[in-house]
């Protein structure tokens, strides 16, 4: 048996709503919007100019039960694109899209291959040998039951063997643990590869054989920071070559900006301007958290008389002029503590937040992620969100409740 070439890709999301995007106009609102259809017809440009053996598509395509009939619409021109191209794909619906969902019924073409709601198998045959794949959709949102146990275990060795599953590791806390599965368990079925998805971060759990996340092709917010796309896998008996290829429209990051020995704003613009260009040479369009680093006690007068907004307003401003698409989202600066005097009662609240613990968070912000529309657009909470809001409270605390004077 020779190598075989598929692409592993999952959670499309497309039709994500981009919501808490402020400030933007409306052409620019639009463009982000539309992020990741773009970023899905990239991963079809792709597949039809590298023509691999097949396409796995890991759950989640569609971000809501609804399938809107724009996202619907791409997707199946999407699929019709690779149908001429005579390439198959084989997909799952993950608890995002899942089959219980209302929508409005698009006919995809024959070469699509899309499982149902318990575990089954689909064969491909390549010039290089058959394909396996075992998978399922979900038939509903909240599969909470370990799928894995209905996984078959390979048993026919001329032939390879893949496990797709869109779900988590028992145990994770970053994401809803739905279809939950050990490492352990994936290795005791002997497949030749596993294409995951349901985690919106790439990684790679295991090799030989190869446990893999490709993450989301297009980030949505600043907790989906840096490039996404999918992986171009070339596998054999002997082992897997994973080859990463970004796709994303437009890429969420936080650029840090040194600001040593500056005593004067249009130094500190200036200073802004060049790394956002040079953000933007290595990584194209970017929607940037600015973080800005080395500022004294010397830089204090340039933030006693401007506000945030008006820093933000002024930079956006002095961006409009670049090619590339680039917006500012928000402003952190790294203030020694000794910036500004800040008041007793500003100490007492920053004493208090650091006590708290993970349930301490989870009680203070339970009215947030209780809500039910509002509460689907955050993350769970866990120690490393709760630290970077507090980072972000103190940071406000430090600048806004200072002694009168």
């Amino acid at each position: 048996m020779g190598n075989i070439r598929f692409i592993h890709t999952a959670d499309l999301h497309l039709g994500s709503p981009f919501s808490g995007m402020k400030g933007l106009k409306k052409d620019q609102w639009q463009w982000v919007k539309d992020s990741t259809y773009a970023a899905f017809d990239r991963l079809i440009d792709y597949a039809i100019k590298e023509m691999p053996d097949f396409v796995l598509i890991a759950g989640d395509i569609y971000d809501g039960e609804d399938r809107s009939i724009r996202a619907q619409h791409r997707f199946q021109q999407g699929m019709e694109r690779l149908a001429d191209a005579g390439v198959p794909v084989v997909l799952g619906y993950g608890n995002h899209d899942h089959l219980s969902g209302q929508w409005v019924r698009f006919e995809l073409p024959g070469n699509v291959h899309v499982f149902g709601p318990e575990v089954s198998q689909k064969r491909l045959a390549t010039p290089n040998g058959e394909v396996i794949i075992s998978g399922f959709s979900y038939g509903e949102r909240h599969v909470k039951r370990a799928m894995i146990h209905d996984f078959p275990p390979a048993e026919e060795s001329g032939a390879f063997h893949i496990g797709m599953l869109h779900g988590s590791m028992d145990g994770e806390t970053a994401h809803a643990v739905y279809a939950p599965f050990t490492k352990q368990q994936l290795l005791e079925k002997n497949y030749d590869y596993w294409a995951l998805g349901h985690i919106h971060m790439r990684e790679e759990l295991n090799q030989n054989p190869s446990i893999v996340y490709p993450g989301n092709i297009q980030g949505r917010h600043k907790n989906e920071a840096g490039a996404k796309g999918f992986y171009d896998v070339s596998l054999s008996k002997s082992g897997t070559s994973l080859q990463f290829i970004s796709v994303s429209a437009v890429q969420f990051d936080r650029l840090s900006i040194g600001c040593e020995g500056i005593m004067h704003m249009n130094e500190l613009i200036d200073a802004c301007r060049n790394g956002i260009e040079h953000q933007l040479m290595e990584y194209g369009p970017s929607i940037l958290q600015l973080h800005l680093t080395h500022l004294d006690a010397g830089a204090k007068e340039l933030f006693e008389e401007v506000t945030e907004k008006e820093l933000m307003e002024t930079l956006q401003e002095a961006l409009e002029e670049l090619e590339d698409f680039v917006w500012i989202s928000s402003i952190e600066t790294e203030l020694g503590t000794d910036a500004f005097e800040i008041s007793p009662l500003a100490e007492k609240i920053i004493g208090v937040m650091d006590s708290w613990q993970l349930a301490d968070w989870k009680n203070v912000l339970k009215d947030l992620y209780r809500h039910p529309k509002g509460s689907r657009f955050l993350d769970s909470l866990n120690d490393h969100e709760t630290a970077a809001i507090q980072a972000a409270a103190i940071q406000k605390i430090r600048r806004n409740v200072r002694m009168e004077e």
